[in-house]
């Protein structure tokens, strides 16, 4: 299912793959075009609900993932993302089958970050603390990198509307309070934390927060996603001033 990203979609510079979830998403939520100044293109995957990627590590639903992306290619995008962070997994398969970058998870940047923080600790924000094996750095080339993990999966608000979607009236308030909760804790816990990094696209929204909490560089997946959009849809500057 195909889902425009605001005016002129198929101008669309990032194309983004998308699970199922129905919650109303806010500007700075991927999924909410009014995240970018620039067009995007959404494509929502059937089938793969938050619970199967975090989870079950996204399952049977490569070849869905694959042809989801070719889709997108087909249309005219210039580079393509998603809106998961456990999406890392299939980073190498699917951008071996397009002729487009492919940046699936924010957790690509961690060994980059680590690089501008000069080694020291990187906190990374997780969906789930739990299912966030050292596969999911290992597959980044992140695994020598030192981390400390916090999640949320423990918070019902966040479980229930954006895990299991056992309902859809996500309360910001209550979300952004645990948010701040478990980002403060880990800070607390590992004041040497030179950054931290969201994987879960759901908390963005957050970031400012965060960072005015923690007073750190603050990593996720719209910053990526800015990086990338730079650097495919370069700009003129005057050469005669």
């Amino acid at each position: 299912m195909i889902l425009k990203g605001g005016p002129n979609t198929y101008g669309a510079e990032i194309g983004i793959m998308c699970l199922e979830s129905y919650y109303y998403k806010v500007p700075g939520h991927i999924k909410n075009h009014h995240t970018f100044d620039f067009p995007v293109v959404f494509k929502v995957i059937d089938g793969a609900t938050p619970a199967v990627v975090v989870r079950d590590k996204c399952a049977d639903l490569l070849p869905r993932f694959i042809a989801a992306a070719k889709e997108l290619e087909a249309m005219g995008v210039k580079a393509i993302t998603g809106s998961c962070g456990f999406m890392a997994l299939l980073q190498d398969k699917i951008a071996a089958e397009v002729n487009v970058p492919v940046y699936i998870s924010s957790v690509m940047q961690v060994p980059l970050i680590s690089q501008m923080i000069g080694g020291r600790k990187l906190g990374i924000l997780v969906a789930d603390k739990g299912s966030f094996t050292p596969d999911y750095l290992k597959i980044v080339h992140g695994e020598n990198v030192p981390v400390c993990i916090a999640g949320m999966i423990q918070h019902d608000e966040f479980r229930d509307v954006i895990i299991d979607r056992v309902r859809t009236d996500l309360n910001m308030d209550v979300l952004r309070k645990d948010v701040l909760y478990e980002v403060g804790k880990l800070y607390e816990e590992n004041p040497d934390m030179g950054a931290l990094l969201i994987e879960c696209t759901d908390l963005p929204p957050f970031a400012r927060d965060i960072q005015k909490l923690i007073n750190k560089p603050v990593f996720d997946i719209l910053t990526l996603t800015q990086m990338v959009h730079a650097a495919i849809v370069r700009k003129d500057y005057p050469l005669d001033c």
